[in-house]
């Protein structure tokens, strides 16, 4: 496991996403449309329903939306969205994964195509970085007032099931395989605040952005962020902490 911290990452980019709330809501409204679609719609049965329903929740996205979004999955005349996945490089060769929920297969590639070329990147093809990244379960827990050291962390993490500990002196940043996720998600949950809880694609290493890449590197991040059909962008890149 890297040794780079997916934290500096999320912290480093969390004031550009709370801006765009309204567009989180919209992307998470997909993702519960498509989990509650493929596994049913009670989230006591479907576990990735109810992953999606408490990332909402976590998000703060209200009950009503949550409730639209389950309801529509079962109706006549819902959308009939697909999961694409695109693979490209970015500014200094960073790998990119960009995750989409679409119904328009035209619409989005062009999209999505667009934003890599106007900002220093280029669409490659499929399996062109996926293998790079690998498909885990992330957990954050904050360490601010929170008087737990290392190794009962540590003792914590393995009790409930999880893989790798990360440790700086902010966060305590956890890894587990997909399979555990939800479990030890639920173990941990009943003793600590979860700041981020997660199923992510994690870079096999990071690669530090140079100073005069991080500003294109961003704004190609934000570009495809603000796609309505793109639901998840992935990146090797280690931004310089502020």
């Amino acid at each position: 496991m890297s040794g780079h911290s997916k934290w500096n990452n999320i912290q480093g980019r969390k004031n550009a996403q709370d801006a765009k709330r309204g567009k989180v809501f919209q992307k998470l409204s997909l993702e519960i449309y498509m989990a509650a679609k493929s596994g049913g719609p009670d989230p006591d049965s479907n576990p990735q329903l109810r992953l999606m329903v408490d990332k909402a929740r976590a998000a703060n996205m209200p009950k009503d939306n949550i409730k639209r979004a389950i309801d529509k999955s079962t109706g006549a005349d819902g959308a009939n969205y697909e999961e694409i996945t695109y693979e490209g490089y970015g500014p200094a060769g960073i790998a990119i994964l960009v995750h989409t929920l679409t119904d328009n297969r035209n619409r989005t590639a062009s999209a999505v195509r667009a934003d890599f070329t106007r900002n220093g990147g280029n669409l490659g093809e499929s399996g062109s970085v996926s293998f790079m990244f690998d498909r885990r379960g992330y957990i954050a827990i904050a360490r601010e007032d929170l008087d737990v050291d290392e190794d009962q962390m540590f003792e914590d993490v393995i009790n409930a099931g999880g893989e790798d500990l990360q440790t700086s002196d902010d966060v305590f940043e956890i890894y587990t395989d997909v399979k555990d996720f939800a479990e030890v998600k639920d173990e941990l949950q009943k003793k600590y605040e979860l700041d981020t809880a997660e199923l992510t694609m994690v870079p096999q290493n990071y690669v530090p952005v140079p100073e005069d890449k991080v500003e294109q590197l961003e704004r190609l991040i934000d570009r495809l962020e603000n796609e309505d059909d793109v639901s998840d962008v992935y990146h090797s890149g280690e931004f310089p902490e502020a």
